[in-house]
């Protein structure tokens, strides 16, 4: 499934250099990668283990309308805030985190048959996204976009359409069965995958290290619109404490090239 998703961005890719080359704007491109921090139903809220213990990593392609700039004169557009000060981000993104249980319930010391089953207990959450940001900058665009060494902070917002893949089991045997499943997550789990939509937002900060390429470092938070992206959802009417939906925290780094 993954796989409609590349083809899709790059198809919408090469439509946007089509259609929006007859306006003149420019076009950046780039890549990401960086560690992720993956909130879900395994392990205990608000738990500093939980935070560290389920983390993972993502990639990603990135691609900039840059309004301020027009390729077809190599010069820029007519100066307007909106031209100066925000760019349009699509994405094409993959990320994977492998799951347990971590906190006070699955501490050693702890030897009944839930904390046995807890401890057993793994997930993996596999997520491909393609969406859009639009990207504001306080500071001038331009000024950035003159000056090698300068910095140029900004902040996002936007949707994401994934599809995701979870993978749910244990280390003490199959799943759903008395011997092997905690009855929290007795009938909670699944194998099969889906989409899914998000919203994004991210803070960050681009550095000019030649005309034409920038670095960037960027934090992102993901919150999807279900429970099952991690492959687990305990009823929620009963357990009140995993109603949340999945979300993920994503810090980044990228390398931005500007192409003429």
């Amino acid at each position: 499934m993954p796989k409609y998703f590349i083809l899709t961005f790059l198809f919408l890719f090469g439509y946007s250099n089509k259609s929006i080359a007859q306006f003149g704007f420019s076009h950046e491109v780039g890549a990401i990668a960086g560690p992720i921090a993956f909130q879900s139903d395994y392990g205990e809220r608000y738990d500093f283990t939980t935070n560290a213990g389920n983390t993972g990593y993502g990639i990603g392609l990135i691609h900039y309308l840059n309004f301020s700039y027009k390729a077809d004169c190599n010069c820029y557009t007519p100066e307007t805030y909106f031209n100066d000060h925000f760019k349009l981000r699509s994405e094409l993104s993959y990320n994977k985190t492998k799951l347990q249980h971590f906190g006070e319930w699955v501490d050693p010391d702890k030897k009944r048959l839930f904390n046995d089953q807890l401890r057993g207990m793994r997930g993996e959450a596999s997520v491909t996204n393609i969406g859009m940001q639009l990207e504001f900058f306080p500071l001038s665009i331009r000024d950035f976009t003159a000056t090698i060494g300068s910095l140029a902070p900004f902040v996002s917002f936007g949707g994401q359409f994934s599809f995701y893949d979870p993978k749910a089991y244990s280390t003490l045997g199959k799943l759903n069965i008395p011997s092997t499943t905690p009855i929290k997550y007795y009938k909670a789990t699944q194998n099969s995958g889906g989409t899914v939509w998000s919203v994004v937002s991210s803070v960050g900060t681009r550095y000019k290290v030649s005309p034409l390429s920038d670095l960037m470092v960027d934090l992102r938070f993901q919150y999807f619109f279900s429970n099952w992206v991690d492959g687990l959802n305990p009823d929620q009417k009963i357990y009140k404490e995993n109603k949340a939906n999945d979300w993920l925290v994503w810090f980044n780094f990228g390398y931005i090239y500007y192409l003429q």
